[in-house]
């Protein structure tokens, strides 16, 4: 199936989904976010860029479990007033879910960062075809790469709690947080991180992605000592 050729009918899903999370979309938005997936598809065809395939499942995987993460995100900014947030994601992947950000959040600066050429390479040509200026693409392994003081540090399904603060927690500013895109509540790594006594576990959110039948959560980690840099 064919994102183009059903445009309607991922439209229509796209439009429920984002009503279901309190999302609100311009068309422009809409739009986009279906063409970053109908690129992503292209690109699967010859980078191998993720193991899903089949449209209807990767907007259900992909597109929705990462909006999902937006209205947490719009909510935290605007507790601490933050007008331009400053995001990075690490272990972005094909662009997930940084992509998706820097699409609906438009007043961020978003930063993607991956290990791999060709995801990253994937990452900056859908900027351009998308024309997304707030979004950035860094080649590296995110423990080598200099401190970026971001407001929010975020990964989805990159390493346990202990590892993504290991290696991402030089990037967030005295003030930010990182936070983790996870399946069920990882109660061992809770513990483990909290054993470290460098990050303290702030929240445990609960995610309702719609059309998916997978448990989903954030875990929002804060700073409780500063740390070395």
């Amino acid at each position: 199936m064919s994102i183009n050729a059903n445009t309607d009918l991922f439209t229509k899903k796209l439009s429920l989904a984002c009503e279901a999370m309190h999302i609100d979309l311009s068309k422009t938005q809409q739009t986009r976010l279906l063409a970053y997936l109908e690129h992503l598809q292209k690109w699967n065809k010859t980078y191998n860029l993720t193991a899903i395939r089949d449209p209807e499942q990767a907007l259900t995987h992909h597109l929705f479990d990462s909006l999902s993460v937006l209205t947490p995100l719009r909510e935290y900014c605007a507790q601490r007033a933050i007008t331009q947030p400053k995001i990075l994601d690490v272990g972005s992947g094909a662009g997930l879910p940084g992509i998706v950000i820097a699409i609906v959040m438009t007043d961020a600066v978003v930063t993607c960062v991956d290990a791999v050429e060709k995801k990253i390479a994937f990452i900056r040509n859908a900027a351009g075809v998308l024309k997304l200026k707030n979004l950035n693409a860094q080649h590296a392994r995110v423990e080598v790469l200099a401190a970026e003081d971001a407001d929010i540090v975020i990964s989805r399904a990159f390493a346990s709690l202990k590892d993504f603060a290991d290696t991402a927690g030089k990037h967030v500013e005295t003030e930010g947080v990182l936070v983790a895109m996870k399946g069920k509540i990882p109660t061992q790594e809770i513990q483990d991180i909290v054993h470290q006594q460098r990050w303290d576990v702030a929240k445990t959110q609960i995610l309702n992605v719609p059309e998916l039948d997978a448990e989903r959560c954030l875990i929002w980690m804060k700073r409780i000592q500063i740390e070395y840099r």
